[in-house]
């Protein structure tokens, strides 16, 4: 005689395991969202540690209007002669958000900051959609 499960035995079964998710995924879920924030802002603090190399060289940090992309091509070879021979990032392409976004850059001209608009693309929201600044990043 062959043992094997039961219909009844396999409802129970993905039953149990549909309860399980029921109230487990919203948790996994939401720590997918927390990874990518996190993801970001390591993101962002590299990027700012370019802009300091950028600061060194050149005796200030970019200006808003020429924003990240100075550090691909020099935006004013008058403005920046001491500009490094080569991109600040490899292969000249600028790192993107977790949601494959470009970042948002903000000079004060002695400081700056980096923002992410989160999983949304738009300012504002809040939890995964909340906006990402490099100047709140933990």
């Amino acid at each position: 005689m062959k043992k094997a499960f039961t219909l009844i035995e396999l409802l129970i079964v993905v039953a149990i395991l549909g309860f399980l998710l029921a109230f487990i995924g919203p948790a996994i879920i939401n720590q997918f969202g927390k990874a990518k924030q996190d993801i970001t802002c390591t993101q962002m603090g590299g990027i700012s540690q370019t802009l300091d190399m950028f600061k060194l060289d050149n005796g200030v940090y970019p200006s808003t209007d020429e924003g990240l992309e100075a550090l691909i091509s020099n935006p004013d070879a008058d403005k920046y002669p001491n500009y490094a021979s080569f991109p600040y990032f490899q292969k000249g392409k600028m790192p993107k958000d977790s949601w494959k976004r470009k970042f948002e850059y903000i000079s004060t001209g002695s400081s700056f900051d980096i923002i992410s608009l989160g999983a949304d693309g738009k300012e504002g929201g809040d939890g995964e959609s909340a906006d990402i600044y490099l100047s709140k990043c933990q």
